[in-house]
């Protein structure tokens, strides 16, 4: 029972690192926004072909 605290711990120092390497965006403005173009397109290209 002496390490129940130590785990508590570790968990909840493990869970702020986890959760500050999901909002951490490792691209540029301008990366981003290329990305989602290209994304775009290709979305417009499936519904061209869909509705056709």
């Amino acid at each position: 029972m002496a390490r129940g605290n130590q785990r508590d711990l570790a968990r909840a120092k493990n869970l702020k690192k986890q959760s500050e390497l999901k909002t951490k965006n490792s691209k540029s403005g301008s990366e981003m926004q290329r990305d989602k173009e290209a994304v775009a397109a290709l979305m417009r290209e499936k519904q061209k072909k869909g509705n056709t």
